[in-house]
């Protein structure tokens, strides 16, 4: 597989073909006008930049290891370094805004916006807009052009900056929205992250495989970690680490109750490198140390 990094807007708009650039950090592009024609199937590209794409698409795109299918229009968030195989053939429309990361790191509010967990979602967890949602989304991708397109001044940065939190707040939203109409197969991936839960702490000990992490269960539920961290607090109210502390603390209490084991043995058996940190997050859990809640119990 060959791979082609593209690290600059200038070096984006010559791999498009695309007119040059208005501004060296930023860009809006059409995707319809697109040059495809001379690529080739088998090259892969990697943009070292954000990307927030918008797209409508006759055929697929292959994301890392995945198809991925446009052709109901599809927003999508991508941080840096996304591996992206499109297909020659393929006819597309719609716009693509591709942020390099020198313009969000030049101010502390910039850099606070690429912590949108949405960046770190997988491309099948898209954000299917109505029409309403999506003349909302466009309507900041105006400003965001009007601003490009004007002559730069100090005011133009911090403008560009405040639209794209409005699009994030706003996508934010929409996101919400989509985990709550497709409540059917969100429930089935709770029940599904519960009864993975459930069978990790059925093990008689931990120590080999030690306390799982959010990835652990978000490569058996195949989504990414934040798209199952931001599923399950919005269904439970609850994050995966509290999940994993409580069937922790539940397990804990059970090996207190029916067995001679001293702490250290509890813990170690529990996953624990050091006892120290089984009893420290015991006593926050339950206002009790392990010793003192096996007396009282």
């Amino acid at each position: 597989m060959k791979y082609l990094d593209i690290k600059s807007i200038t070096e984006l708009h010559e791999f498009f073909r695309y007119d040059k650039p208005l501004h060296p950090l930023i860009t809006i592009v059409d995707m319809g006008k697109v040059d495809r024609t001379y690529r080739e199937p088998d090259v892969a590209y990697r943009l070292g930049m954000y990307a927030i794409t918008l797209k409508k698409v006759d055929g697929t795109f292959k994301y890392g290891r995945t198809n991925i299918d446009f052709a109901e229009g599809t927003l999508l968030f991508a941080a840096p370094d996304q591996v992206i195989m499109p297909d020659p053939s393929n006819k597309v429309e719609g716009w693509g805004l591709f942020i390099h990361p020198d313009f969000f790191n030049a101010t502390a509010k910039g850099h606070q916006l690429t912590q949108y967990s949405f960046f770190g979602y997988d491309f099948n967890e898209g954000l299917h807009l109505s029409d309403g949602e999506k003349m909302v989304i466009e309507a900041t991708l105006q400003n965001i052009g009007k601003e490009i397109s004007n002559t730069l001044d100090t005011h133009s940065h911090q403008l560009i900056l405040t639209n794209l939190e409005l699009m994030f707040s706003y996508a934010g939203r929409f996101y919400d929205r989509q985990f709550l109409t497709r409540a059917k197969p969100a429930n089935d991936l709770v029940q599904q992250f519960e009864l993975l839960l459930n069978d990790y702490f059925k093990l008689d000990s931990l120590v080999n495989l030690g306390l799982p992490d959010v990835k652990y269960f978000a490569d058996r539920l195949n989504r990414s970690p934040n798209y199952l961290s931001d599923l399950l607090v919005k269904y439970t109210g609850q994050s995966i680490q509290v999940h994993i502390h409580r069937k922790l603390i539940d397990k804990a209490k059970h090996l207190l109750w029916s067995t001679d084991n001293t702490i250290t043995e509890i813990a170690f058996d529990l996953g624990f490198e050091h006892p120290s940190h089984f009893t420290k997050l015991f006593k926050s859990k339950t206002g009790q140390s392990p010793k003192s809640y096996r007396v009282m119990n």
